[in-house]
């Protein structure tokens, strides 16, 4: 049976996370436990709402060591929504806030008059790479995934770029570098497409 940690720090879905990943037979750890989650081969950090307090949460706990830690030592990590944005340098929501810095990149607003939030269906567009992306294996080009957020990452490194969505022009909706994946969306709200990816993330590196 898999195993995944999944973060949790007082911010967002851990509920529906964590019942997505059991759904496909994962053993799934729910914890805060900075030690377990720097000791894990697979981390997920959800996340609902804003940048700064989340951020927050995890310095005061020491999970955004034992995160940094976890992915250094090869452990795979997906950041999911909050989680994904929290991934990146900083973000300008409410202020310029450090981020985790595993991925280059800020997190900034849709352009003006981009109605938001982005909620609802959109299509993820693999972008080019060397190789292609195993966070999206499986998956047919420009699937359908379930959006809700009011900020969005620019100014990712193209390498790191596994697909983009266009919603007030294109932005990198999933990433790929390495062990450290992320997801702007909800999987575990994007039914097939979004257990392919669960499952992705679940599987051999």
């Amino acid at each position: 049976m898999s195993k995944v940690v999944v973060v949790d720090y007082g911010v967002g879905n851990v509920a529906s996370v964590r019942r997505g990943f059991e759904r496909l037979g994962a053993e799934v750890l729910l914890t805060g436990d900075a030690e377990k989650v720097a000791a894990a081969d697979r981390v997920v950090l959800p996340g609902v709402g804003a940048f700064a307090p989340a951020m927050e949460s995890l310095v005061k706990s020491g999970l955004d060591a034992a995160l940094k830690a976890a992915a250094a030592r090869g452990g795979r990590l997906l950041g999911l929504c909050l989680g994904y944005q929290l991934l990146f340098e900083e973000s300008e929501e409410f202020g310029t806030t450090r981020g985790l810095g595993l991925l280059k990149g800020r997190v900034v607003g849709f352009p003006a008059g981009t109605r938001t939030p982005h909620v609802g269906w959109n299509r993820i567009v693999p972008a080019p790479r060397p190789e292609p992306a195993l966070v999206l294996a499986g998956l047919p080009p420009e699937s359908w995934v379930y959006f809700v957020h009011s900020f969005r990452p620019e100014g990712a490194e193209a390498a790191d770029v596994a697909a983009t969505t266009d919603y007030g022009g294109p932005f990198p909706s999933v990433a790929e570098k390495g062990n450290v994946w992320g997801c702007q969306f909800h999987p575990e709200k994007s039914s097939e497409t979004g257990r392919q990816i669960l499952r992705n993330f679940l599987g051999a590196a």
